[in-house]
Order: C-alpha cells, then sequence, then structure tokens
C-alpha cells in the first residue's frame, strides 16, 4: 500500500511528486507551496510526500517511517496546525529553530506548516528568510488555499503545487471504502460536500451533522418572514456549537486513548502519578473551549457554503447549465426549481454577495448571531402582493 493511495483526484500531482521523491536529492526543490480549495487535501498531499522523501522505498506506506510519517509521529517531520484563528509568532519562531537542527534519522527535516495563510504578516515575515534559503537538509512544505492567500514574498521563493477540486466520483469512492457506507450514501455525502473530502467524511460519519445541513437548506428554502430568518439563524448557531462541543469531546476522548497506548496502560488503568500532570493537561477546560470556539467558526463557514449551494443551483437551472454541471442539492430539486423562476440572475448573483459578505465579517469576528440574522432575513423572497 503505497502513501499515495489516500490521496483522491489529483493523480497529475501525484505522478509528479512521486517522480520527483524518486529522482535525484540534488535536485529536490527545499521550499513548496501547496494551493488547493478547503477539503482538496492539500496537507495530506504534503505529508505523503514527506513520507516519498524519507522513506527507502519512497513511499512504500508499509515501513514503520512511512507509518510514523502519516501518522503525524515521525520525529524529522513536524506538522504544524492550529485550533485557533491565527498562527502565533513565538510558535513560527520555535519551527524555524528546529529547521537549523539536523535530521535525527531520515535524510531530511521536513516541517509543514497547514493553513500559512493564517499568519499574520509579521509572522509571516519570520518565515521568509528560511524559506528563502532553508538549511541544508530541512524541506519546508506551506499549504494555503490559494497563492493570492500568501504573501508574494513567499510565493516568489516557493515551488508551487495546485491542486484540483477532487471530482465527485473520486470522493464517494474514497468515501465508500474509508468509511464503510454504501455506495448510495458515500455519492450523496461527496455530492453535498462538492468535493470537500473531509465535509463527506464528516457528513458519512455524523448523522446529526448531515440531519443539521438538510434542516438550514430546507429552512432557507421556506424563507418568507423575518421571524422565520430570525428562528432559522438561532437554530443554526445552536446546531452549530452542539457540533463543535461534541467534535471537541471526541477529539479529547482519541487524545486519551492515544495516551494510554503510547503509555502502554489498558482502558481500566490508574494513570501512575509520573504522567498525572500529562494527562491532566489533555482536554483542559480552556482548551476545550478554545478549539470549541475555533470550531463553530467552521461549523458556520461550512453553513454558508450550503446556502451558497443553493444559490449555485438556482445559477445553474437559469443558465441551462444542469446536464454539464448537475445539481448539488437534489433532495430540494423541486422547490430550487421554484426559486430560480422567482428570482432573476442579477439577484442569483446578489445574494452569492450576500453570502460572502457575511463570511467576510464573521472572518472579521462580528457578532454571528447578527450577521445570520441579517443574511437570512436578504434571502426572504416575499410572496407577491395580491
Amino acid at each position: 500500500m503505497s502513501v499515495w493511495n489516500t490521496i483522491v483526484g489529483q493523480q497529475p500531482v501525484v505522478d509528479m511528486l512521486r517522480g520527483i521523491a524518486e529522482g535525484d536529492p540534488a535536485h529536490i526543490a527545499q521550499s513548496w507551496l501547496f494551493c488547493g480549495p478547503p477539503g482538496s487535501g492539500r496537507s495530506n498531499v504534503a505529508i505523503a510526500f514527506a513520507a516519498a522523501l524519507e522513506c527507502p522505498r519512497h513511499g512504500c506506506g508499509e515501513c514503520e517511517i512511512c507509518r510514523a510519517i502519516l501518522e503525524r509521529r515521525h520525529p524529522d517531520v513536524q506538522v504544524m496546525a492550529t485550533d485557533k484563528v491565527t498562527i502565533g509568532i513565538d510558535e513560527v519562531r520555535r519551527l524555524v529553530e528546529d529547521s537549523e537542527e539536523t535530521p535525527h534519522t531520515s535524510p531530511w527535516r521536513v516541517i509543514i506548516i497547514e493553513d500559512v495563510d493564517r499568519m499574520l504578516e509579521r509572522t509571516t515575515n519570520v518565515l521568509l528568510k528560511e524559506v528563502e534559503e532553508p538549511a541544508e537538509h530541512t524541506i519546508w512544505m506551506l499549504c494555503a488555499p490559494s497563492p493570492q492567500d500568501v504573501l508574494p514574498t513567499i510565493r516568489s521563493r516557493t515551488r508551487l503545487v495546485t491542486l484540483a477540486v477532487p471530482q465527485t466520483k473520486d470522493v464517494a469512492a474514497f468515501i465508500e471504502k474509508d468509511c464503510g457506507v454504501d455506495e448510495r450514501l458515500a455519492l450523496r455525502c461527496a455530492r453535498l460536500s462538492e468535493g470537500h473530502i473531509g465535509i463527506a467524511r464528516l457528513y458519512a460519519k455524523d448523522d446529526q451533522a448531515l440531519a443539521d445541513r438538510d434542516e438550514l437548506v430546507v429552512g432557507v428554502l421556506n424563507l418568507r418572514r423575518v421571524s422565520d430568518a430570525v428562528v432559522l439563524a438561532d437554530t443554526l448557531l445552536k446546531n452549530a456549537k452542539t457540533q463543535a462541543e461534541t467534535s471537541v469531546e471526541r477529539s479529547v476522548e482519541r487524545e486519551k486513548a492515544e495516551f494510554r497506548r503510547i503509555n502502554g496502560l489498558k482502558d481500566k488503568d490508574p494513570i501512575p502519578s509520573v504522567l498525572r500532570s500529562q494527562w491532566n493537561a489533555i482536554g483542559k477546560k480552556e482548551d476545550r473551549t478554545r478549539r470549541a470556539t475555533r470550531l463553530v467558526r467552521d461549523v458556520l463557514d461550512r453553513s454558508l457554503n450550503s446556502i451558497a449551494s443553493i444559490y449555485r443551483d438556482v445559477a445553474v437551472i437559469q443558465n441551462g447549465a444542469v446536464d454539464a454541471v448537475g445539481i448539488v442539492n437534489l433532495e430540494n430539486k423541486r422547490a430550487i426549481y421554484d426559486l430560480s423562476a422567482r428570482i432573476g440572475r442579477e439577484d442569483a448573483v446578489d445574494r452569492m454577495d450576500r453570502i460572502a459578505l457575511t463570511r467576510r465579517r464573521l472572518r472579521g469576528n462580528g457578532n454571528a448571531q447578527l450577521d445570520f440574522e441579517a443574511l437570512l432575513c436578504s434571502l426572504i423572497v416575499f410572496a407577491p402582493a395580491s
């Protein structure tokens, strides 16, 4: 099993990176920028590439080196992921210090930064010199949604790898195998996720997340009064908070299970006193609160994507492109066709603009309740006067 087997819908990129990993190490670029839309798997591609560079068999997927890298526990491959809104400057400074160290056991020290677009400009500037002139045995892999999300000074000093949006059939095939669901559900989750692998997996594994999406789409299509918009906004925010808290709890339980595994403890074994401080640090209240706050933002962002998919479908219908690109919300096909007849093309585009504005407000720490109430009120299609 190759490390590339988990990469979905990116065959041209996989072929290129595999060839580079199997080539002359002296010709390998040491600074990379992996770009692709959310859910395209850009960080997974970077991790697979790191494994292919470190593994003697160029990413066999079976040796201890590959397994350790894929599980993010290899001493020479560091992955910076954050559950905060921005990546802190002190965290990046520590990475820069680590990058100067010689690899412990492997040919390269690989440093992967997920969501480099979450760095403020002064933080990104700390990286600049290292990305321009990496240490002899260090490779930097930065991940962002697009090159435009990264400072030009970083873009110009990295080799760009651009990922595509995976096709629905590719995502469905992966979800069916990865989540053990039937073909019909896999196809539905892939379609509703619009090519976002992580969201498709979430829908396949979490019935409530899928039900919340269905409720939101139906609610938007049935907006007729201001009171409808206020109630729907309140429901949406409550569902987002519940989803976030549930996700954090599951994450903490996984971390505790991993802690026991690493330390050779069974489920019922007491925690030794020498390990108790580390155990107690897992899932502390303030940490859970911070992570839940970040996850609420992610759920709300996903909700905006779901709302936008309605007007995407409307635009597809109005432009006669259904046969070419299909409809995302097939379960609500009749209501969407009705909506496409009730609003004009300019109105559909204007609604997409309002959704984008709400997204910017939320990212600017706006009041989520007020922002969603305002958005949903603006999406009401009032009945014509009799």
